[in-house]
């Protein structure tokens, strides 16, 4: 056990916030906590850190428990570079390292005879096997591999204290994966990440030894990682076993139980209670009916169950529809100060289609539809009677000073207020929210009323940049649907994956300044890259075998009996080495072709084992090609 708690009481300012809270992490878990804007779940994570204390109940901490934590926007400062920041966790293994030069140095200085050799040599053995079992040999790899995996690759000597806010919180991510702590607590890891980062943390944390409690609402990230989710709703937290995908049939399955059970009950105590109070006055009928009466005071009553929070509600309609070809791009070139992030590129969107636009961050996603929104680029043109709508994730078109009622009816003045106001509240925007100031809203809420104002827009073509940011996950279903069922054009930005496969019935993916189009969903498209990647794999591991050949065959000059018996032994550890690369070069390609394949990718338990056999095989590899390098 690392974290329980019995009947957790929490309350702000007077108001109770959480109630009997019941739960038990252990061990290699894998939670996903869920709930909506506003539920809990950030005071729960600092109840459990130990940064709020409870009104009552109790909070179980495993002594000396190593915590790691992610805040959603928690990064840190430091004059350092980053490869420099990330090796000083490995201080001690850094030390000991050190320490064990030092003695093979005063090794090789001592004669093998004496006392002093022996105590030498016990105390190289015994700081040896320390080194081993911490794998300090390995600290440099681990800490390259990571940073590659992150997107760090090429940013090892960069000040960390020059970067933005959502590279510090992905290097303090780094850090914590480094770190090993036993209970990895993430509060959103997944919002500043890529989608070829994102599919690199999924495989990584798959292999993680630790235990793992994830607030998220990617919900392919906890379909893939986590095991259990915990769910904070009306104060109360339940729990369900498997992932985001199997807490929705249990949740569904759960709430027809306990609502058929509290409907038997209700009519078993009308029963009694109508026969109670027929029969209590009669002398023939008074025993029995007196009998029901304390039957149904001694009665455990079931709680009527909650039924969950409305969700809001989104729908998107037009007035005119638009000619077949919505969209057409011709030789467009976008650059951003001396860069350029699209060069010459051409692409068509159809009326009716619905196409995600994917890519690397940097690559100019949100550039282009702000570019296309702006409607002043000859080489971006629009069919006839096309009508934009476009959703900006920043929210920018929002006046901070408005309220949020005016926000809306400013722009439809002729509508009734009653009119605004329900789709205000279908947004999920209450009477108390008429008031506040736009500036003053969470980020949920103002991306409710950025999507309310955005539907209002009556739009035949849709431009949507990460629409799901900062809305929770019954607000992402929503919209989802609501966009499914609308009949018009769609060009969307999104890092929700989930939403992706969901909606889009084309790919835009942009690379290296060139847009290629993909006509099919995410999921071919994910397996057509996934092929092309290990295509790619097979020939560059093809061409190293040929340079290792070639570098091996070069015929070596000998001076002496005994540089002759070192190159011979030298020339038998590469062969083995090169043997054992060429098995496991083999073995990896095997993996990376498997997991394109549709069997593997829809069996999470064996994906989650080709995965972790990559990640070892990764690391065997780099070891020998470190030993292999030093020997050529």
């Amino acid at each position: 056990m690392l974290v329980a708690s019995e009947n957790l009481n929490f309350g702000f300012l007077g108001e109770s916030l959480l109630e009997n809270i019941n739960f038990t992490l252990s061990e290699g878990d894998r939670v996903g906590l869920i709930g909506g804007n506003g539920e809990g779940k950030t005071t729960l994570l600092r109840l459990i850190l130990g940064e709020l204390d409870a009104e009552s109940g109790k909070l179980f901490r495993k002594n000396g428990a190593k915590i790691g934590y992610l805040a959603q926007n928690g990064g840190y400062d430091s004059d350092a570079s980053v490869y420099e920041e990330m090796c000083s966790i490995f201080e001690t293994d850094r030390r000991m390292l050190d320490n064990l030069r030092e003695i093979e140095r005063q090794i090789s200085q001592t004669d093998e005879h004496s006392a002093e050799y022996k105590t030498l040599s016990a105390r190289y053995e015994t700081l040896n096997k320390q080194i081993a079992a911490r794998d300090s040999y390995n600290y440099e790899i681990r800490v390259k591999t990571v940073l590659g995996g992150m997107g760090f690759a090429d940013c090892y000597e960069q000040k960390i204290s020059t970067m933005s806010g959502g590279e510090k919180t992905r290097l303090k991510l780094c850090r914590l994966l480094l770190e090993e702590p036993e209970l990895l607590i993430l509060d959103e890891p997944t919002n500043h990440l890529d989608m070829k980062t994102l599919f690199w943390l999924e495989d990584y944390l798959s292999a993680f030894k630790g235990a793992i409690l994830v607030v998220s609402h990617d919900r392919y990230f906890l379909d893939r990682i986590v095991k259990e989710i915990y769910e904070l709703e009306n104060k109360k937290l339940s729990t369900f076993k498997g992932n985001y995908s199997k807490y929705k049939i249990l949740k569904s399955e759960k709430i027809t139980h306990i609502l058929k059970e509290y409907e038997k009950q209700q009519e078993e105590i009308a029963r009694m209670e109508d026969y109670v109070a027929r029969n209590l006055v009669r002398a023939s009928t008074t025993k029995s009916a007196q009998s029901r009466r304390n039957k149904l005071e001694k009665m455990e009553r079931i709680e009527k169950p909650a039924l969950p929070p409305t969700p809001p509600r989104f729908s998107f309609t037009y007035f005119e529809k638009p000619y077949e070809r919505v969209l057409n791009v011709e030789n467009l070139t976008l650059s951003v100060g001396a860069r350029t992030l699209l060069d010459n590129v051409n692409f068509s969107v159809l009326r009716g289609e619905k196409c995600a636009v994917v890519g690397d961050n940097g690559t100019g996603k949100s550039t282009l539809l702000k570019e296309i929104a702006k409607e002043k680029n000859e080489k971006i043109k629009l069919g006839r009677f096309v009508k934009i709508s476009s959703y900006d994730q920043e929210n920018a078109n929002l006046d901070p000073e408005n309220e949020v009622l005016y926000e809306l009816w400013s722009r439809h003045s002729l509508w009734e207020q009653t009119k605004v106001r329900k789709i205000l509240a279908q947004a999920g925007l209450g009477a108390e929210d008429m008031e506040k100031k736009v500036k003053s809203l969470s980020g949920g809420e103002r991306a409710k009323l950025a999507l309310a104002v955005f539907e209002c827009e009556g739009g035949n073509f849709l431009l949507l940049d990460e629409p799901t940011n900062h809305l929770d996950l019954q607000a992402r279903e929503s919209l989802e649907q609501a966009l499914k069922e609308f009949d018009g054009t769609v060009l969307f930005v999104s890092h929700d994956r989930y939403f992706i496969q969901a909606l889009a019935g084309k790919v835009l993916e942009l690379e290296g300044g060139k847009a290629i189009e993909f006509n099919g969903n995410y999921e071919e498209y994910t397996a057509l890259k996934a092929e092309e990647k290990a295509k790619k794999t097979l020939e560059k591991e093809a061409e190293k075998r040929e340079t290792r050949a070639n570098t091996a065959s070069a015929a070596p000059s000998y001076r002496s009996k005994e540089d002759r018996a070192a190159e011979t032994k030298k020339r038998l550890r590469i062969k083995e080495i090169e043997n054992k690369i060429s098995a496991l070069e083999e073995e990896e390609s095997e993996i990376n072709t498997a997991l394109a394949t549709p069997e593997v990718a829809g069996n999470f338990a064996l994906l989650t084992e080709k995965c972790n056999r990559l990640e070892n095989l990764k690391a065997e590899l780099d070891s020998l090609y470190e030993e292999y390098e030093t020997l050529i």
